[in-house]
C-alpha cells in the first residue's frame, strides 16, 4: 500500500537513546494486539494482524532522505500506533535499513507479544538495540492492565522473553510501566522482579503515566516508582523523572557507597537527587576507581566495584 503521511518523524532527542529518527510502522491507525489502559492513544479493539499496512520501500526511501537531511542520528527507531511486530514485512524492512543506517544504531520498542514466535524473534536477532515491555508476570493483571488480544497467552509470552534474552547478543533493555492499585502490589512486583533475574536485560527502565492515558487510571507517585526499585537488588534500573522536583539530598561517602551497593544510579538519579557536594564526593569515589560509570546502551550508570 501507498501512504501519503509521514513515515518516519523527528529527530528528537531520546533522554535514554540521544538523537532518534522514529519509524511509524502504523501510521493510518492504531493497530496493537493490546489495549492497554495506560496507552496515550485512544481505547481500541485489540486485533491479531496488522490490516493496513506499508511496503518496506516506502519506508526506506524516507529514512534514507532523513539521514542525508540529518547525518548525526544515534538510533533509527522503530515504533507504530500500535505493535511494530505486528507489521507484515519486519524481517525484510530490517535488512534494507541495516544495509543503509551507517553510523547509526537500529532500535524497535515492543510490548513483546510476538517475541515467543521464531519468525519475530529471527528479525530482532539483527536489531542493534531491542526494548521489550513487561508491566505484568501474572494473566490477571495482563488482562485488567495490558488487556491482551484473545490470540495471545501470557505466559507464552513471558517464557518467549526469557528465552530471547539467552540468543539476543546484543542490547536488551526491559521496560515495566506501573499504575496504581493494578501491578503496583508486592506479589506483582515480586513476580515481575524474579522474571527480569531470569532475562539479566543490560537494563530495566521503570516509569508511570506521564501523559493523558486511554482510561482513568493513576500514575504513582516518584517515592513508589524508587521504593520499588529499591527492591529489585543487582538490577540497573533507571526511573522516569520527566515530571519530578529535585531532592538536592546531601550523602555521605558511606551513605553514597550503601546506596550504589543497593542498586546502581543513573545521571537523572544523581541530578535529581544529590547536592553539589554529595556530586563532588561522588566524582572523589569515581577517581579512587571506588566507584566505575558505565554505558548502557544510551544511559550513564554509576556502580561500586
Amino acid at each position: 500500500m501507498e501512504n501519503n503521511k509521514p513515515l518516519t518523524f523527528g529527530p528528537i532527542n531520546s533522554r535514554r537513546f540521544g538523537r532518534s529518527l522514529g519509524v511509524d510502522l502504523s501510521p493510518n491507525s492504531k493497530q496493537c494486539n493490546f489495549d492497554c489502559l495506560y496507552c496515550e492513544l485512544t481505547k481500541s479493539k485489540t486485533m491479531e494482524k496488522q490490516t493496513i499496512s506499508i511496503l518496506p520501500k516506502y519506508y526506506i526511501k524516507e529514512i534514507k532522505d532523513a539521514l542525508n537531511k540529518y547525518p548525526h542520528i544515534d538510533v533509527i527507531t522503530l515504533t507504530a500506533n500500535g505493535e511494530p511486530t505486528m507489521y507484515p514485512y519486519l524481517d525484510e524492512l530490517i535488512d534494507e535499513i541495516n544495509s543503509i543506517k551507517k553510523n547509526s544504531k537500529l532500535l524497535i520498542l515492543s510490548n513483546s507479544s510476538l517475541i515467543g514466535k521464531s519468525e519475530i524473534s529471527s528479525a530482532l536477532l539483527k536489531i542493534d538495540i531491542v526494548k521489550l515491555s513487561l508491566d505484568c508476570a501474572t494473566k490477571k493483571c495482563f488482562k485488567k492492565l495490558d488487556k491482551i488480544d484473545k490470540s495471545l497467552n501470557s505466559d507464552e509470552m513471558i517464557q518467549g522473553i526469557i528465552h530471547f534474552s539467552k540468543i539476543f547478543k546484543n542490547e536488551l533493555i526491559l521496560e515495566v510501566l506501573f499504575v496504581k492499585d493494578i501491578n503496583d502490589n508486592n506479589e506483582e512486583i515480586g513476580k515481575i522482579y524474579e522474571i527480569i533475574k531470569k532475562v539479566n536485560p543490560l537494563r530495566v527502565d521503570i516509569g508511570t503515566i506521564d501523559r493523558p492515558p486511554a482510561y482513568d487510571v493513576k500514575p504513582l507517585s516518584k517515592e513508589k516508582l524508587e521504593e520499588i526499585a529499591n527492591k529489585m537488588d543487582g538490577i540497573n534500573i533507571t526511573i522516569a523523572h520527566k515530571n519530578s522536583t529535585k531532592e538536592n539530598a546531601q550523602y555521605s561517602k558511606l551513605e553514597i557507597l550503601n546506596l550504589l551497593n543497593k542498586r546502581p544510579l543513573t545521571n537523572d538519579d544523581i541530578l535529581n537527587l544529590f547536592d553539589e557536594n554529595s556530586k563532588l564526593i561522588l566524582d572523589q569515589l569515581v577517581n579512587e576507581n571506588i566507584v566505575k560509570i558505565i554505558n548502557l546502551a544510551g544511559v550513564i550508570f554509576y556502580k561500586t566495584l
